[in-house]
């Protein structure tokens, strides 16, 4: 007993002497080498350039994928800025990158579309190298940085501005360098951005030739789709992205030959939502993940591991209902559509981490005191938070009677945010399908960065104006204008009179 225990307090003090040691190394790499928030963003504005989502309007999927690698990013470099907080994660990243400069200068690797994908990985502690490694990684000009170089070495300045407001440069910039000025091309797109009965009438023709045309397919979609959840008794089948009907029903027909030559590979799935997404395995949700890029092998092999997944899927919820008693009632949530896909183990781990927290600490919380509030656990967040929908942001290191105090004084707000959220939904849910049946549109539908108040109030718009020309089509409110590959149209919710 003596000696097992002699054993684990060497190990204990092995690690802490490697966690110091690492810490002092970090330390020393910070303070030479330090960026501030302002210099950063000056350093990045090449790549924001490049890589910002409004230049992605004709593009869904590659904006989306800009969008939340962007949001990842962000919260790597805030995390950088934060005091003591110079050891992070490693973070595997993905960029379409547009062409910045002349036609002269095009790389072979661009696609036919303007743009190339780009994939990297950040293990970088302190902002500097994470900037360059960014800059490299997209083959991206880093000529600038030695200014900025010589001025972290000189001093350490404190955390700024976020890394989402980048600050304007001189025209002049773009002459010199051939870079084309973004912000010139975003007010020329909005001088040109048209009314939405003009846009109508030059584009319905376009969207409804594609629509008849995908009418096949969309048919044999719901039809796979119906067969196998009846078939395997799922109780969905989804898709991460907005992939076309065409791809849809590939994906389908792929998991329809794999339940004609293994039917008992699919016995596992009974009661489970199927997500056809980037990788495989079972989300924070409880979904299983099909990698649409993974073969017939890898997907059987999944399957046989359902039962270690639903095991760690039990685990999680008995850690949010014992996180729940600790809280007042407060129910630990999680949102699929918010940033990137969770995985089920690293969800896990995030509400161990988090419970041990809590029951290291005794809160003085009666039980039901928090009933019906919710809360997402976040692990790149240092401040709780209370979103504007009505749950609560928290950070899974928080200080236990600091989350005491924070819920307990904004418990009030959050019930009327919520009950305001749920108003709202109710409210949404009726227009739409008043917009439905008043247009006689085919289907009705918004991106997921499209508010209620803002679909709300589109729709609207919509029913008072009654476009003939949009009867008998698929409609999403979205941000920009497009039409899709498969006839749907993309409008912005703001859309002009």
């Amino acid at each position: 007993m003596r000696q097992a225990a002699s054993v684990m307090s060497v190990n204990c003090l092995l690690r802490c002497c490697i966690r110091l040691e690492r810490k002092h190394v970090a330390t020393h790499l910070v303070q030479q080498r330090t960026l501030s928030g302002a210099d950063a963003v000056n350093a990045l504005r090449p790549f924001y350039f490049a890589v910002h989502p409004d230049f992605f309007g004709q593009y869904p999927r590659e904006r989306e994928v800009n969008e939340n690698s962007l949001k990842r990013l962000n919260g790597y470099l805030d995390n950088l800025q934060k005091p003591g907080s110079h050891s992070v994660q490693p973070m595997k990243l993905t960029f379409y990158v547009r062409d910045t400069r002349d036609s002269s200068d095009v790389q072979a690797d661009l696609l036919t579309s303007g743009f190339r994908s780009v994939s990297f990985t950040l293990h970088t502690n302190d902002i500097l190298s994470t900037v360059m490694n960014v800059l490299k990684s997209c083959s991206l000009p880093i000529e600038h940085m030695s200014g900025l170089k010589a001025s972290a070495e000189a001093s350490e300045r404190p955390p700024e501005a976020p890394f989402y407001r980048p600050i304007k440069w001189d025209k002049s910039y773009y002459t010199f360098t051939g870079f084309r000025d973004p912000e010139q091309e975003l007010q020329q797109a909005r001088r040109v951005e048209p009314v939405l009965s003009l846009w109508l009438r030059n584009n319905e023709p376009e969207a409804t030739k594609k629509q008849k045309v995908s009418l096949p397919r969309r048919e044999e979609l719901i039809r796979l789709k119906k067969e196998l959840c009846h078939k395997f008794y799922l109780a969905d089948i989804r898709w991460q992205r907005s992939w076309g009907v065409a791809h849809r029903c590939c994906q389908l027909q792929s998991l329809s030959r794999l339940s004609q030559q293994n039917p008992e590979a699919l016995i596992n799935l009974q009661g489970h939502t199927i997500v056809f997404a980037d990788q495989s395995g079972m989300n924070a949700s409880g979904h299983v993940m099909l990698g649409t890029m993974d073969v017939h092998h890898q997907w059987t092999k999944l399957f046989e591991q359902l039962s270690s997944y639903r095991s760690l899927l039990q685990q999680t919820e008995w850690l949010k209902e014992r996180i729940s008693l600790l809280l007042g009632g407060t129910q630990v949530i999680h949102m699929e559509r918010l940033g990137p896909v969770q995985l089920i183990a690293e969800h896990y781990s995030t509400l161990s981490t988090f419970h041990k927290s809590l029951v290291s600490r005794r809160l003085r919380l009666h039980p039901r005191s928090l009933q019906g509030l919710t809360m997402l656990l976040e692990n790149d967040r240092s401040n709780p938070s209370l979103h504007e929908m009505g749950h609560f942001i928290v950070p899974t290191n928080c200080d236990p009677p600091k989350l005491q105090v924070f819920l307990q004084s904004q418990a009030p707000e959050a019930r009327l945010r919520t009950q305001r959220k749920n108003q709202l939904q109710v409210e949404e849910d009726a227009v739409v399908k008043l917009c439905l049946q008043n247009l006689s549109l085919r289907s009705l539908s918004k991106e997921p960065s499209v508010s209620s108040s803002q679909m709300i109030l589109c729709c609207k718009r919509l029913v008072e104006q009654r476009f003939p020309l949009m009867q008998g089509l698929h409609i999403c409110v979205s941000h920009f204008y497009s039409v899709m590959q498969d006839g749907d149209l993309c409008v912005p919710w703001d859309w002009k009179n």
